[in-house]
């Protein structure tokens, strides 16, 4: 967590062909469910839990923290830039960073963003920003990419992979797609 945040990550430990796919699809998936839940049964005036969501993709470093309560935690600029992409978004709505886009495009060439024009990110100037599209054909280009590209890395995988224990030990991810 982060204050009042969660983040979630995909392509760790190991890279995934379609982690950006994966991360696109669970940020649609976490917007659906908190819109299903009343945030007072006593007051129905205030209506559902919105969120807000925004997503990066780039190179971490990820590592377990503490003995008596160890933690696996995330270090580097994408975490920061990942922040600023939520804190920049708008309820209901997923904003993602320029990389983010290049790479849900590369994955799922179907899905469908909007440009919301440079905005002064903190820290990082201006940046372009898109919100993802969130129709039910953005979500089935997303899907068909998430089958085939699965589909692709089974039939090419000849051996079962197994976690890594990272106790101790630190992980640099390349920053790819």
């Amino acid at each position: 967590t982060i204050g009042d945040a969660y983040m979630c990550v995909g392509g760790i430990p190991e890279r995934q062909e379609d982690q950006t796919v994966r991360v696109a699809l669970f940020c649609m998936g976490v917007i659906e469910a908190a819109g299903a839940v009343i945030v007072s049964e006593e007051r129905p005036e205030l209506g559902y839990v919105n969120v807000r969501v925004g997503f990066h993709t780039g190179s971490v470093i990820a590592s377990v923290v503490g003995d008596l309560n160890p933690r696996y935690c995330l270090f580097g600029e994408t975490v920061s830039t990942a922040s600023c992409m939520e804190s920049h978004s708008e309820k209901g709505k997923i904003n993602l960073s320029p990389e983010a886009n290049r790479c849900l495009h590369h994955q799922a060439p179907g899905a469908s963003t909007t440009s919301r024009g440079f905005l002064n990110i903190k820290g990082k100037g201006r940046m372009e920003c898109f919100f993802l599209d969130q129709t039910s054909e953005c979500k089935s280009a997303c899907t068909s990419s998430l089958i085939t590209s699965a589909f692709v890395s089974s039939c090419s995988s000849s051996k079962n992979k197994t976690l890594r224990n990272f106790t101790n030990e630190s992980m640099e991810t390349d920053g790819k797609c």
